[in-house]
């Protein structure tokens, strides 16, 4: 414990310093024994989310890291202000046969996001072929991958990693970067750790890593968009929209400008986009006139973008080639069941 203790001051002293970052993912010591097992070293915390991004049907499995002697802040509303030194740890796989897990698993990329004194910084690792290793890739590129669906069918497609300064595109607000996921609705919920199944709050708190933390039955409720046990139709759509679209749509967000905020907190109808008009008209309107329009889904320019692969069309516009199927599915319900408003 002492040596993994050492080796994460070593690493926070770094970020302190702000030091040039590491050529390859191996030289931060997140992982033990073979790299691509991404077995987490002990003070490497795993956390998932109640309802993560889309990127075109890739897994990911999700890590944290804070200093030692350091605690995060409970709030129930926004993403946790994390202590500098932080760093958050975002691997993309896709699963040779999502049918079959054990058949194994191609890691596409790591990245790494990392709060300096000055903010936050993002660091995109992408993996070697051999999947020995991952290496610091500021330009990004595309990756042809192959798998197996969930229904059998075999599936090739385009997988595109950003470039360093497509982060900001999706990260910022008020021009920082800030993480996306990690909130108290989103944290809220189980996991293993090791065997043993608690809530993921409670775990943070039992390692002293967070402060603040109210009865479980005060927290926010940990909706999953697919799943009806966990939240109505409306909570699942928000839920979906506020991931996917409510980084960018928010004030302060890189889409403020549009007036379209679509975060699980906007209240307003017209700014939710209800019998909204765009901003700016042109192709990505599809010749409709509002974002949603209520009980016509195929009247409504949210779900136009949702559906298209067209790059200067499709929203989101990073971070996915193709449609997330099931969550178009859950929006058009959404907007069919919604009643018109007078």
């Amino acid at each position: 414990l002492l040596c993994f203790a050492a080796t994460a001051m070593l690493l926070a002293s770094a970020i302190h310093r702000e030091k040039p970052p590491a050529e390859k993912l191996s030289e931060y010591g997140l992982f033990t024994g073979k790299l691509a097992d991404l077995v987490p070293a002990a003070d490497l915390v795993p956390y998932t989310l109640n309802t993560p991004l889309f990127t075109d049907y890739a897994e990911k499995l999700r890590f944290l890291r804070i200093p030692p002697g350091t605690v995060i802040p409970y709030n129930d509303s926004s993403v946790f202000d994390f202590p500098a030194g932080t760093v958050l740890v975002k691997n993309f796989f896709y699963p040779k046969d999502f049918r079959d897990p054990a058949r194994g698993r191609e890691i596409i990329e790591t990245r790494l996001l990392v709060r300096e004194e000055k903010g936050w910084k993002a660091l995109p690792y992408v993996w070697n072929m051999e999947q020995t290793e991952a290496y610091l890739d500021v330009a990004g590129e595309t990756r042809q991958v192959k798998y197996t669906d969930a229904a059998g069918k075999p599936r090739q497609h385009a997988y595109f990693i950003p470039n360093m300064n497509q982060c900001k595109g999706c990260h910022n607000r008020y021009e920082a970067m800030a993480p996306i996921g990690p909130s108290a609705r989103q944290l809220n919920g189980d996991m293993n750790y090791g065997g043993k199944t608690m809530n993921q709050l409670a775990y943070w708190a039992s390692r002293g890593m967070i402060s603040g933390i109210p009865d479980r039955e005060q927290l926010p409720a940990g909706v999953k968009w697919d799943d009806p046990l966990t939240g109505s139709l409306d909570q699942r759509a928000r839920a979906w929209l506020d991931i996917n679209c409510g980084h960018c749509h928010q004030p302060g967000g890189p889409a403020s400008t549009s007036g379209l905020y679509l975060t699980v907190h906007e209240k307003d109808p017209l700014r939710l986009g209800i019998g909204k008009a765009p901003v700016a008209a042109g192709r990505g309107s599809g010749n409709l006139q509002v974002s949603i329009m209520p009980g016509q889904p195929d009247k409504s320019i949210l779900l136009y973008r949702m559906e298209s692969t067209d790059p200067g069309v499709m929203m989101p516009e990073l971070g996915r080639s193709l449609a997330h199927a099931e969550g178009v599915a859950l929006i058009r319900q959404w907007i069919r069941e919604m009643k018109p408003t007078n």
